[in-house]
């Protein structure tokens, strides 16, 4: 357990938060920076509020190194509103673009982006049952391409990129929900990032976007006024209420990140937890790790069990012994263990340690 009443959550998200962070929002929840309203109940239009998504912002762009001519924006509708919105502003009809389809999630983008224009997989790895990322030179670009589409880690599967897609000198869009402030992201290499909160940032309900000044030219008129981004950018991302809760919270993970190693020590901490599990499931034939070295992802570990009629048994032995959050995504199956920012190395310790006492009842 990880406080009283918790458990270690390995849980794809919404994910778990630092216990510090839990902390702060239960303080602010009847009395919010002592305004005397509390945290689900002040006004998105107070100069409390103001303050608090001022703070989020200044944090977002200090963390991720986002260039001062780049728009951030704190939206609703998750990284599946992302895969529409992103087309309808940047591609229009008639454009183009290519996608590196990686995962589920990225099949999700190329089919919503395939409703505004021309949509095409420039790799896709489904035959191999998404065990690896592209290298650069797997994949051709169309010369008349608008931007190149990637998903930097795949949570049903385990796979990351470890290196920058080359996109062949067009822009590039990349949806970063699960490693983003986890793992390197070269924000000024990519012209929009898409991240739904609820791996590393924060709860559920706050997706965050950030836009070059390629990205708002190619925006044109007519767009449905909630799915424009220059609509949420002149608003300062409260054209509508926004989810207060989660700006909040965001904010205050942003600061944990900041007191602890800001960037740099989160993914000291990811590798750290990574290594520790991996060379676990490589040190046996007992476990079958899903992803190929190469595109191992430090988010989310995926793997089978040889015996496959025992991974009901260890899920249930595992959720007995406190861990929770293992089960592989219903599309996959299997065991997936997600060690976001939040997710402290003692986590992981104590899942390899009762890896190691499983396989010694249940082996042969």
């Amino acid at each position: 357990m990880t406080g009283a009443g918790r458990v270690h959550n390995f849980g794809a998200g919404p994910a778990v938060l630092p216990l510090e962070v839990v902390n702060e929002v239960a303080e602010a929840l009847p009395d919010l920076m002592g305004s005397g309203f509390g945290l689900l109940e002040v006004s998105h239009r107070s100069d409390v509020f103001q303050n608090v998504i001022d703070s989020a912002e200044e944090r977002v762009r200090r963390v991720l190194s986002v260039p001062d001519d780049y728009h951030v924006l704190f939206l609703q509708g998750g990284a599946s509103t992302q895969f529409y919105m992103t087309a309808l502003n940047i591609l229009g009809d008639g454009g183009k673009a290519d996608f590196l389809v990686t995962g589920g999630w990225s099949q999700k983008a190329v089919k919503e982006a395939g409703r505004i224009g021309d949509a095409k997989v420039a790799w896709d790895g489904s035959a191999e049952g998404f065990k690896s990322v592209p290298d650069n030179g797997d994949y051709n670009i169309r010369s008349d391409a608008d931007y190149l589409h990637y998903t930097s880690n795949n949570t049903l599967f385990g796979t990351q990129f470890h290196h920058l897609p080359d996109s062949e000198g067009k822009p590039l869009v990349v949806d970063a929900s699960s490693d983003i402030c986890g793992t390197s992201l070269d924000i000024p290499s990519h012209d929009l990032v898409y991240a739904g909160a609820q791996k590393n940032l924060g709860p559920s309900g706050v997706t965050l976007v950030i836009l070059s000044p390629w990205a708002m030219s190619r925006i044109g008129e007519g767009l449905p006024t909630m799915l424009d981004y220059k609509t949420h950018v002149s608003k300062g991302s409260m054209f509508n209420t926004p989810n207060t809760f989660g700006i909040f919270v965001l904010d205050r993970v942003m600061a944990w990140v900041e007191r602890n190693g800001g960037i740099e020590g989160a993914i000291e901490r990811n590798r750290a937890k990574a290594s520790l599990l991996y060379r676990e499931l490589d040190r046996t034939a007992f476990w079958v790790p899903h992803a190929d070295s190469g595109s191992r992802s430090l988010m989310n570990v995926t793997w089978r069990l040889a015996d496959e009629s025992l991974e009901p048994v260890f899920l249930d032995e595992s959720a007995a012994a406190g861990l929770g959050g293992l089960k592989g995504h219903r599309s996959v199956g299997g065991i997936r263990a997600s060690m976001y920012n939040g997710c402290p190395i003692e986590s992981v310790e104590e899942l390899v340690s009762f890896m190691k006492g499983f396989e010694s009842r249940h082996g042969q």
